[in-house]
């Protein structure tokens, strides 16, 4: 005869062995790696999946993508974005791995613009510069994180007036939404109470080959641009938007990126190899393509559809051994791609270029979608 006692103890195993599998993710991640505590508030993992067994995880610390798990030619899940496996990895790095970027993406040259005559000094932590909001830009920010579904996350930050040297207190939303065609849309809303700047962006390091440490060289890109802004030494926009045509920057069609990245051309030789925002020619329209890649090793395909103006197309060359990735794989010198889509560089000093300045009752929107495709 069996004992009373014995049942609530199966009954409480049975239900913790369910629980396991449950938590059991794609990417093989676990979430306890990534519960701590920055600046008084809880981080934790955020998991989306759709209904053709995709994933993508997101911490609330950076609002960044850990991890987008997609199907190769042989329906093998591919990790596709690098980053950590752990909370305290990114804490203690200044790498941008997967990092949402505000309040400015990219370069604001010296750091210095002027708004309605009145002058402000942002950090300088690029060659004298501001590249993207700043030391503590948005990307070590702790955002408020609410899941409504399993395939939507929201996240939310407030930007209080003189953070980073920024005008207004900036009230930001992003929806990171996975649709059942496997895309991930990247949704940003901002409002302010008073003038300022804004340019949000996603910095993800992509890499499509599924090699885990394997270099973006035999990528395929294309990006839907006629021109692209022309940088000195600095990387800062020089204001000319130079044709593409005749010169390693045309990527019309799809190219080989190890092909021309080491060309002798100026614009390459400053960059260290692409590192450049191009002038799309999709006007705004989120249903345009603007960029794709291929990996011909995994037949991963990754098109980009976005209503912002530019993207920027960055090859990885500072990449270089630094960093030691999701377990324990160590990442190379152009060892994946970001297309950042966004405003053009330094655009608040650059009176031609599309205006990044929002006011008081005007709503900020931008977006970016990362659809993924498979070439049998």
């Amino acid at each position: 005869m069996k004992r009373l006692w014995m049942y609530p103890l199966l009954a409480m195993s049975l239900l913790l062995s369910c629980e396991e599998k449950v938590e059991k993710l794609i990417s093989g991640l676990e979430k306890a790696d990534f519960i701590s505590e920055v600046a008084g508030k809880q981080t934790a993992l955020y998991v989306l999946t759709n209904a053709n067994g995709m994933e993508v995880c997101i911490t609330n610390y950076g609002g960044r993508i850990v991890s987008i798990m997609v199907p190769d030619r042989a329906g093998k899940m591919t990790d596709v974005v690098l980053g950590y496996d752990n909370i305290a990895a990114y804490t203690s790095s200044r790498g941008n791995f997967g990092a949402l970027i505000g309040r400015y993406g990219n370069r604001i040259a010296k750091g210095l613009f002027t708004l309605d005559d009145v002058e402000y000094q942002l950090p300088q932590n690029n060659n004298g510069n501001c590249l993207h909001g700043g030391p503590e830009g948005f990307d070590t920010q702790m955002w408020d994180a609410v899941q409504i579904d399993g395939k939507t996350l929201e996240l939310f930050y407030l930007s209080k007036d003189g953070e980073a040297g920024f005008p207004g207190n900036l009230d930001v939303k992003v929806t990171y939404t996975l649709t059942d065609d496997n895309a991930l849309d990247i949704r940003y809303d901002a409002t302010t109470d008073k003038p300022t700047v804004v340019n949000l962006t996603n910095h993800s390091y992509f890499n499509l080959s599924g090699i885990a440490g394997s270099n973006i060289m035999d990528h395929l890109i294309m990006i839907n641009a006629d021109r692209y802004t022309v940088v000195d030494g600095q990387l800062i926009p020089t204001s000319e938007l130079a044709p593409v045509e005749g010169t390693p920057m045309d990527l019309r069609e799809l190219t080989v990126i190890g092909a021309f990245i080491d060309e002798p051309f100026d614009q390459l030789t400053l960059g260290g190899g692409f590192d450049h925002n191009w002038v799309l020619n999709t006007a705004g329209d989120v249903t345009k393509l603007a960029c794709k890649v291929i990996s011909l090793v995994s037949g991963i395909g990754m098109e980009v559809y976005t209503n912002e103006p530019g993207v920027q197309f960055y090859a990885g060359n500072f990449m270089g051994g630094r960093d030691t990735g999701k377990f324990g794989v160590t990442y190379p010198r152009r060892g994946a791609l970001c297309l950042e889509t966004q405003h053009y560089p330094d655009s608040p000093n650059q009176p031609d270029f599309p205006s990044t300045t929002l006011r008081p009752g005007e709503k900020y929107l931008s977006r970016c979608i990362y659809k993924f495709t498979v070439a049998r």
